[in-house]
């Protein structure tokens, strides 16, 4: 079976607070509108769950705990599949900064981001455990690939999912604010999206306008987008919290592979 010729994509840009309860009437409301909206798959940030800047372990939940449950409800519920994020406890004491994908039939599956931020005078590591496998999911018979905010520093994860078939890349995120750094979060979701050759979804957490505990956790600077397999932004929020709903024409990702075959074309590069 063919993949569809579309799928309809919402981007929910919210600002999570350290309340998990608070923040699942937070997805509610963006389920509720891409339903609204006829969205076959809703995006939402990185941290979902719980907003970085607190102790993690104690918020972090097993993938069949209460958080997760109910968002696997409201995807059943509405008919559409939600990729939020969570935290599932790691086996060493540290957390697993991990991507839920809920679908209309349950869950679809989960990734643990696997490169973490520790860049910028941030040490991610210190309280999150690493992932090690990429993720694809099919929804609705398209084939997404999964990957999580500083993962969008790393061009070989995008061509791998698009080598396992993904037409498109998620990418929730709770991108940390600086000198350029909306500006970086932009140009590397085009980056990539031409790397793969696959449309990119970038879904952030909406700028707070000052964090909490004085900017020591990476919170949000909004500017989730859309992008084309030839890099083309479709569409693009602003900083603050906002939903948008896009159209993606998936002929598009062939037409691209065909007029430049980088995926098809890569070889190896001898070192010395």
């Amino acid at each position: 079976m063919s993949a569809p010729a579309s799928l309809r994509v919402a981007l929910g840009q919210l600002t999570s607070t350290a309340d998990p309860g608070a923040n699942l009437r937070l997805v509610e409301r963006e389920v509720a509108r891409a339903a609204a909206a006829r969205a076959e798959l809703l995006v939402l940030p990185e941290a979902t769950m719980c907003r970085f800047g607190v102790p993690l372990r104690p918020i972090a939940e097993p993938l069949d705990g209460p958080w997760a449950t109910r968002v696997r409800e409201l995807a059943a519920g509405a008919g559409l599949t939600v990729v939020a994020g969570m935290f599932t406890p790691a086996a060493d004491g540290r957390v697993h900064n991990t991507v839920l994908v809920a679908g209309p039939d349950g869950l679809l599956g989960h990734y643990d981001k696997i490169h973490l931020y520790d860049a910028f005078g941030h040490r991610e590591s210190d309280t999150v455990a690493p992932g090690t496998e990429p993720l694809t999911v099919d929804v609705g018979g398209v084939r997404i690939g999964v990957a999580t905010c500083y993962d969008i520093r790393f061009p070989a994860l995008f061509t791998e999912l698009a080598t396992r078939g993904a037409l498109l890349t998620v990418v929730p995120a709770s991108w940390g604010a600086g000198p350029g750094k909306l500006d970086q979060w932009t140009l590397l979701a085009r980056a990539r999206a031409l790397d793969s050759t696959s449309f990119v979804v970038a879904c952030g957490q909406a700028d707070p306008g000052g964090t909490e505990d004085g900017g020591a956790a990476p919170t949000g600077v909004g500017g989730s987008l859309v992008v084309s397999p030839l890099g083309e932004i479709r569409a693009r929020l602003g900083p603050a919290p906002d939903f948008t709903c896009v159209d993606l024409d998936l002929r598009e990702v062939g037409r691209a592979r065909e007029a430049v075959p980088v995926l098809a074309g890569g070889r190896p590069v001898p070192v010395a």
